[in-house]
């Protein structure tokens, strides 16, 4: 039979007990310890991601000498040289018309004809009645010098021979009175044919055979438009601070769309020497030579001004521009990548590109394209850490919209 083993003392269980105990207490606390520190950083990570999201992204751009070349690009509008809407000067109906749109015509072509039966009537009773008043003269005259005749005698009265000439006169004036109803007749007579007043091109017509025709200037619409086009005037609009640099005389060339690549060149001949309060331009007028009628009145052309360049002038996106209800400004990102907004002032809109008077330095970091609501002070996250040195080309960083 083996040995009974001894049993273990009862200090020795107690201590392997409580050691046990311990390496339990130190599990669980060690447990609660991970846990609590997971947590923390988990609520550490969440935050900074609010805190990253909730930060806009944006691209700077340093503002760049503008590379525009000398010259002043602004829209214009054709017009031509002459323009001249012609009018009905008597009432009635279109007969015919010999030229349409787009025909050349010479001075003193007729146009059209109208029929006018309302003042060939009047015509006739003015000639009639200028007979009327003819005969009643020729009576009076005879009558008057048989009065006269007698006045050396105690036959008549003088009183009576005076009436008998001054009845005469009044026949007379009468007379005249009557050619002159029948002259001014005629003349509108002659208003039945519509002429041209001058050699240019049918540019309008607006009536056909047939349509009732009301005088001009009682209502009537224009029947047709005759425009000389050999010259043609541009009319621009050049903002005020420009007006100084733009003088009679200053050259201009002229585009249209839909004659690319070809380029004329005019001269400014007018200015309207006052600002118009509502666009805060001056209305010039460029007179370009047109002898194969090439540029058509009432279009558009791109008018480039020969002026020079300012120097020094400094441009940025058009897209940093911003407008709000304080004026207009660019916001700007400062060494702690804080925004600070700048107001600025416009000198002259290249489209993609617009250049500065004032407001912004070559060092500043302008952001090209600010997010909406953006403040004074708001923290910004940069795509790519801003260039120390001022560049005067610097390239525009792009965000991650592009």
């Amino acid at each position: 039979m083996s040995p009974t083993p001894e049993p273990m003392p009862e200090h020795t269980e107690r201590r392997a007990l409580r050691l046990l105990g311990i390496f339990f207490a130190i599990v669980i606390v060690g447990i609660v310890t991970f846990g609590v520190a997971t947590r923390a950083a988990q609520h550490t990570q969440v935050r900074n991601l609010t805190e990253d999201e909730a930060t806009p992204t944006v691209a700077v751009v340093q503002p760049a000498m503008s590379a525009n070349a000398p010259g002043l690009d602004l829209p214009g509008r054709i017009e031509a040289f002459i323009r001249a809407p012609i009018y009905a000067r008597v009432a009635g109906y279109l007969k015919s018309w010999r030229y349409d749109i787009g025909a050349p015509v010479k001075a003193g072509a007729v146009l059209a004809e109208i029929e006018t039966p309302d003042l060939d009537q009047q015509l006739l009773q003015a000639r009639a009645d200028l007979k009327v008043a003819e005969a009643n003269a020729r009576l009076a005259e005879i009558s008057a010098r048989r009065w006269q005749s007698l006045a050396g005698t105690d036959a008549v009265a003088t009183q009576d021979v005076d009436q008998r000439t001054y009845a005469f006169n009044a026949n007379v004036a009468q007379v005249r009175a009557a050619e002159a109803n029948v002259s001014r007749l005629l003349a509108e007579e002659g208003f039945k044919r519509l002429v041209a007043p001058f050699d240019g091109i049918v540019t309008a017509r607006e009536t056909d055979v047939g349509a009732l025709i009301n005088v001009g200037a009682a209502g009537g619409a224009e029947l047709f438009v005759v425009s000389s086009t050999k010259r043609v005037r541009v009319y621009v609009s050049v903002p005020q601070n420009f007006v100084p640099a733009v003088p009679i005389g200053t050259g201009a060339t002229i585009t249209v769309p839909e004659r690319p690549g070809k380029t004329y060149v005019g001269t400014v001949e007018a200015s309207a020497q006052a600002v118009n309060a509502g666009t805060g331009t001056t209305l010039m007028q460029v007179l370009v030579d047109n002898p194969a009628g090439e540029l058509m009145p009432g279009g558009y052309a791109s008018v480039r001004l020969q002026v020079a360049a300012a120097q020094g002038t400094l441009a940025i996106p058009s897209s940093a521009l911003i407008f709000d209800s304080k004026g207009l400004s660019v916001a700007t990102v400062d060494g702690e990548r804080h925004v600070r907004l700048k107001k600025v002032v416009i000198m002259r809109d290249l489209g993609p590109m617009i250049e500065l008077s004032s407001g912004v330095s070559p060092k500043d970091q302008v952001i090209e394209n600010p997010p909406d609501g953006i403040e004074e002070g708001d923290l910004v996250r940069l795509t790519h850490a801003p260039s120390s040195s001022a560049a005067t080309n610097a390239p525009i960083v792009r965000n991650a919209k592009g």
